[in-house]
């Protein structure tokens, strides 16, 4: 599935929109897994840009195809502890890049943590949260947000809110009470900030995924635990980001969806 920002032939130098998105995203602040910013360099002129949750060799074809000149996504292609040489499946991928002439641009916990286009917030915001304040920190930033209900909601109605928000089934460890009021979220794999939450003795916990252990971590702390999908969880934010560039500077931009259930 792809989704389209109004056509334009607005065009932007490629070392202006990295500044703007640094800048932007406090890319500065903080530690983290890989690499932010300009990830693979292209042409210097950008005048279409594609988004993507995750750098795949599919969404580089997508974006060729579709005559774009960066691609911008939350997870890269280059990690901590992943091999430093560009064989087999990773060559594949940087060719398809410089063959294509595409920049890519990755930012990860920058994006997670922003208060207006990251992650959490969004997610936060549109499952009705209010009071929202910082929640989980890594290497000193808050990652995520906690905030409450106006009125406590059965737990029925926060799924019912889940499936809408993230467009996937969450898998949950309902083990709390039958109104929740206080949540805490944090996108992607962050279960092992559970432990947060419930320090915090909220209500419940959303994030990606839910590893073996949450399952009675849940059952005895009487904390409701809901894995709403890693990929799922981090679709809002690049989207937003990609909004935010079109409505900024007029440039075209295209999200490109390749769902992934995990």
């Amino acid at each position: 599935m792809s989704i389209d920002s109004p056509i334009s032939e607005v065009n932007m130098e490629r070392d202006d929109l990295v500044s703007f998105l640094h800048e932007y995203l406090l890319a500065d602040q903080g530690t983290d897994y890989c690499p932010n910013g300009l990830q693979v360099e292209g042409v210097p002129t950008i005048g279409k840009i594609v988004t993507g949750v995750s750098a795949c060799q599919e969404l580089f074809q997508r974006a060729r195809q579709g005559q774009a000149d960066a691609v911008l996504v939350h997870h890269g292609i280059f990690w901590e502890g992943t091999p430093r040489v560009l064989t087999g499946f990773q060559r594949r991928r940087v060719a398809e890049l410089i063959e294509g002439g595409l920049n890519l641009i990755a930012y990860h916990l920058p994006l997670d943590r922003h208060p207006e286009v990251g992650n959490n917030a969004i997610a936060a915001r549109r499952l009705g949260l209010s009071r929202l304040r910082p929640f989980g920190e890594h290497s000193g930033l808050s990652i995520g947000f906690k905030g409450e209900f106006e009125a406590a909601i059965p737990i029925s109605e926060l799924l019912d809110r889940c499936r809408s928000t993230f467009q996937q089934e969450p898998l949950g460890f309902f083990e709390g009470a039958e109104n929740v009021a206080t949540i805490g979220i944090i996108s992607g794999a962050a279960e092992g900030s559970f432990h947060d939450a419930i320090a915090d003795e909220l209500d419940a916990f959303i994030t990606g995924e839910a590893s073996e252990w949450v399952m009675n971590v849940a059952r005895e702390t009487n904390t409701h635990f809901i894995a709403a999908g890693h990929y799922a969880t981090e679709r809002l934010g690049i989207m937003a980001l990609g909004d935010h560039l079109a409505q900024k500077f007029g440039i075209e931009v295209r999200f490109e969806d390749i769902p992934n259930p995990v």
